[in-house]
């Protein structure tokens, strides 16, 4: 039974399926208007993964109220205007009492952990309580990623955040599934989380749309094909998926495809134009993803060798991916207990290692079809009994919004 709650979600990154990623936010806050909570959205006027940009300050979008807070153009993701922006965007929290509702559960979304300061203050104003929801987890991201060392001025502050919001928020949420490990092993704090992983939601994926003839008629019918869709980022190691492709470029059979953009495209696609095994693919709308999948035999995903993804990944694709019913090449060392294992949809292999990849390819290109079916079926059997967003959101709210 769910208790009527007013509750604020914030994440400067949050998006809609009209204008953008990221829609983990918009998804649950669907399936909690469903329920009959009020929802309030805050987010950003302006974020890199945007396709539009909202113009208006507020609006309604399938039952969630959502109030867009102006910041600037800050450009690329790697831009040190972004930086600002995060400032900018905390300072202007904390005008949000003129304009919203008062809460009774703040959910507190970030990927920089600066708006926990406003938020808490709002917490002890209304009597609210504090959810903390880790999606990513920094500052351990800019450390690992872009190299910066631990003494920065900017990691130091994003440090104190984080223990902030660690220390002060009344239940902690994250997708990251070996996140208490982080807790433990590297903040030595023993407070509990709950594991609300990323997922599906399943009216959207439903909703198909077929692929342009002229994209559909760029992958030939003949070949064994490997595909990666989303992000083309430094963090998604497809430097090393290329790699793969040209240790086996003399292989007629086998096709690398990569679709998507990003700030990684470009230079990779420079690099490996001699490649006839290797296709890239501009982006698609997020309706035809499926329509694309359905022309691969083998849906890749790859992460860089770090530490920071051994406390867990939720990526969006993966749920696709296995939605799908394709088998999974899961490059990522994600810690024990990942999804690829758990379902039994895929092989899991060492992150970058180009040679592991061409050699997983040759297994999987060997298996009998019906083995590879049986992969991509478990996959898709998974997703839908346990990572459809209205089977998460009904986990959210008994195991978090009531509990609180």
């Amino acid at each position: 039974m769910l208790i009527k709650k007013h509750i604020w979600i914030v994440n400067e990154y949050a998006g809609t399926p009209l204008y953008g990623m990221d829609y983990r936010n918009y998804y649950f806050a669907k399936e909690f208007v469903n329920r009959g909570c009020n929802v309030s959205i805050i987010g950003s006027s302006y974020s890199h993964l945007f396709r539009k940009y909202p113009m208006k300050k507020r609006e309604n979008i399938d039952g969630i109220d959502f109030f867009w807070i102006k910041t600037f153009n800050y450009g690329e993701s790697h831009s040190y205007k972004r930086v600002v922006k995060w400032f900018l965007f905390t300072f202007k929290l904390f005008f949000l009492s003129f304009v919203i509702k008062k809460p009774d559960v703040i959910i507190v979304s970030p990927m920089a952990p600066l708006s926990i300061f406003p938020l808490w203050i709002f917490s002890k104003l209304y009597k609210a309580k504090l959810v903390y929801e880790v999606k990513d987890i920094w500052p351990l991201t800019l450390v690992e990623l872009k190299n910066l060392s631990e003494r920065n001025p900017l990691v130091i502050l994003l440090s104190i955040c984080e223990k902030f919001a660690i220390k002060k928020s009344d239940i902690i949420v994250s997708n990251l599934k070996n996140y208490g490990q982080y807790l433990k092993n590297i903040l030595n704090v023993n407070k509990p989380f709950i594991w609300i992983s990323n997922g599906i939601d399943l009216q959207e994926i439903q909703n198909t749309e077929v692929l342009p003839d002229f994209i559909k008629n760029q992958i030939p019918k003949d070949k064994f094909t490997i595909g990666y869709t989303g992000t083309v980022g430094f963090a998604n190691a497809l430097d090393i998926f290329c790699e793969a492709a040209k240790l086996v470029s003399n292989d007629e059979d086998k096709l690398f495809i990569i679709v998507g953009q990003g700030q990684e495209r470009n230079n990779l696609q420079n690099k490996y134009s001699n490649l006839k095994n290797l296709l890239f693919i501009d982006s698609i709308d997020k309706k035809q993803i499926q329509s694309m999948l359905a022309l691969f035999d083998v849906c890749y995903i790859g992460l860089k060798k770090e530490n920071l993804f051994k406390y867990g990944v939720s990526p969006n694709k993966l749920f696709e991916y296995m939605y799908s019913a394709k088998p999974i090449l899961y490059a990522i060392e994600s810690g024990k207990n990942n999804l690829i294992d758990i379902a039994n949809c895929g092989i899991c292999i060492e992150a970058e290692n180009p040679r592991v990849i061409v050699d997983s390819i040759d297994k999987l290109y060997n298996m009998s079809e019906n083995k590879r079916k049986f992969m991509g079926d478990n996959g898709k059997e998974y997703v839908l009994k346990y990572l459809t967003y209205e089977k998460l959101a009904q986990e959210y709210i008994d195991q978090v919004v009531n509990k609180i």
